[in-house]
């Protein structure tokens, strides 16, 4: 069974192929990065090159995992859109993966934050049954790494300064996220394209900044 994941959330995306064996015997088989805000125009050429390195067709994909979040908005929504639109002609299955609980499984902690920029930070909580994501000021991102310690990751210098008795490892890669799915997979825990969206915790920066309309200009 071969299977393609998606990353471009973060400021380096990545693409990768894997081939799944037996009980979680799997093996990566290439991965390739793209720089930050080259996705729209590299991703597609990416993963064709990949594919075509690997003598691999897109009909031989039996399962896309993208991580849908977290982090740029740009990036989010190019991967799904290039995710659904690989799907969507050969009705290959989609698994959607949070960016947050990849970074938790990859260092085997209940817990992980990203910087979100702008004094925020997204952090998901995976100690409970049901998993907690949310967005958090510095204050209370400084609270639960003291009170969580070192079962809390982080994959950037500028959370790690914030909380330092976190487990610093390498950001999470598309590689990764393949891992992280494959307790998903043994069971098709697929999601369905036509309703997936982009696991965003706030809202965009035109949504923060536009100016709401004023009643006479919404009346006319």
């Amino acid at each position: 069974m071969l299977l393609l994941s998606i990353d471009t959330c973060g400021p380096l995306g990545t693409v990768a192929l894997a081939r799944l064996g037996g009980v979680d015997e799997l093996t990566i088989l290439g991965q390739t990065e793209l720089p930050g805000k080259t996705y729209s125009a590299q991703l597609v050429p990416a993963i064709r090159h990949l594919l075509n390195h690997h003598n691999v067709t897109l009909t031989e994909i039996a399962t896309i995992v993208v991580t849908n979040g977290p982090g740029s908005f740009t990036g989010i929504r190019i991967g799904l859109s290039t995710a659904k639109g690989l799907a969507e002609p050969t009705s290959i299955p989609i698994l959607a993966v949070s960016r947050l609980v990849v970074l938790a499984h990859k260092t085997k902690t209940i817990a992980a934050a990203l910087d979100a920029s702008r004094g925020e930070f997204y952090f998901g909580d995976y100690s409970a049954c049901s998993a907690q994501e949310t967005l958090l000021d510095r204050d209370r991102l400084q609270q639960l790494a003291n009170i969580l310690a070192g079962q809390f990751a982080v994959s950037e210098e500028s959370v790690h300064i914030l909380a330092p008795q976190a487990t610093l490892v390498p950001p999470p890669t598309a590689a990764d996220a393949l891992r992280f799915a494959l307790s998903r997979l043994r069971i098709r825990d697929f999601d369905d394209p036509a309703i997936l969206d982009g696991n965003y915790l706030r809202r965009s920066d035109a949504e923060i900044f536009s100016k709401p309309k004023s009643p006479a200009s919404a009346a006319r």
